[in-house]
């Protein structure tokens, strides 16, 4: 099965990451991230989820199809910043389609809870934990594709590699 994982620049804030790619302020449009979830639906009908912030979960959601579900990674320790009460100390993940998971195993929940990645290179660069859950969310197993459209760090490609090692021995 073919699966992928979409972390693109939250809309709005694509002058974060301007100095690293050209293209960085085009996430500012929500035009972008719907053909972003164009894309996702018609080259990866498997499965497919997208990290996003909160503020644009009411633009992004009403874009995506019937069925998808929101997750929850949910932050213990994030960034605070001064004069922003409360905090956002939450991402939704928008996920669609994935292999359907038997009773026999454990069930998935629909949030995880990790705190945030420190110097790693990259603003918003994923835990290996939240990429360990993102591939349960979809029920991926060894010998299952998957595509990280937006590498950053290569995090969640690395993590992959770790999360396929062991389900060789499992």
């Amino acid at each position: 099965m073919k699966f992928a994982y979409a972390d693109p620049p939250y809309l709005g804030l694509g002058k974060f990451y301007a100095d690293l790619h050209p293209e960085a302020l085009t996430w500012d449009d929500p035009e972008t991230h719907r053909n972003l979830i164009q894309r996702l639906c018609t080259e990866f009908h498997d499965g497919w989820a997208m990290s996003l912030h909160s503020p644009a979960l009411k633009t992004i959601l009403p874009m995506c199809p019937k069925g998808c579900r929101i997750g929850a990674w949910v932050k213990p320790f994030c960034s605070f910043k001064k004069n922003v009460n409360p905090a956002y100390a939450w991402e939704p993940v928008i996920f669609q389609g994935g292999r359907k998971l038997g009773n026999d195993l454990d069930t998935v929940r629909d949030w995880c809870s990790v705190p945030i990645t420190l110097k790693k290179g990259l603003v918003g660069a994923k835990p290996k934990v939240f990429a360990f859950w993102i591939f349960s969310l979809l029920g991926m197993e060894r010998g299952d594709e998957l595509v990280d459209l937006f590498p950053g760090t290569g995090g969640i490609g690395d993590a992959w590699h770790e999360w396929t090692a062991q389900l060789r021995f499992t």
